[in-house]
């Protein structure tokens, strides 16, 4: 656990010694990459998240990914819990830990998502993933229902080379960097 916390911290610091310009190149660099593959292509309804502040910003890839006729839907914490709902921009608010969160009522559920962009606060080459200590992902994730086809999103300084990870930890299918 202490290994997890330090590795924490030490990805808090790379992000906040990174120029608000780069994270912005890096974040429109890490959506063309997404928007590009074939598992976007093919995807009707994605799963993104509305970005903390030292998250890779993802308010630009919500509305143009909108735009562009696709599904979009946002989690919401409740309780110990996540669930996702559709994005409408109008319908947001500042809920669980700060973040923008849907206020819809009508839940999306997981055998609906194809493709779902994951956060976190350090990745491997190999997928293995450190969320921020709640587990809602994880849990999200390993219900029966979901099979969506899972990127996670990441500076270039949150790749480690190995990561300690529980066996109830879940890995992302494949990882997308601004390199």
């Amino acid at each position: 656990m202490e290994e997890k916390k330090e590795i924490r911290r030490i990805v808090r610091q790379r992000i906040k010694e990174m120029t608000p310009e780069y994270r912005d190149a890096a974040a429109v660099a890490i959506f063309r990459n997404i928007e590009q593959s074939h598992t976007f292509d093919e995807a009707h309804c994605i799963a993104l998240f509305a970005a903390m502040n030292d998250e890779v910003a993802t308010s630009a890839a919500l509305l143009r990914w909108c735009e562009m006729g696709k599904r979009v839907v946002v989690p919401r914490v409740e309780g110990d819990i996540m669930r996702f709902y559709d994005y409408d921009p109008a319908q947001m608010t500042i809920g669980a830990f700060g973040i923008e969160e849907p206020t819809s009522e009508v839940e999306v559920m997981p055998e609906a998502i194809d493709l779902m962009i994951v956060p976190a606060r350090a990745f491997t080459r190999e997928s293995i993933r450190l969320g921020r200590g709640g587990g809602f992902y994880d849990k999200y994730m390993s219900q029966p229902t979901f099979r969506a086809y899972k990127i996670g999103i990441a500076y270039a300084c949150q790749i480690f080379d190995s990561l300690p990870h529980d066996p109830h930890d879940i890995a992302v299918n494949t990882v997308v960097t601004e390199k």
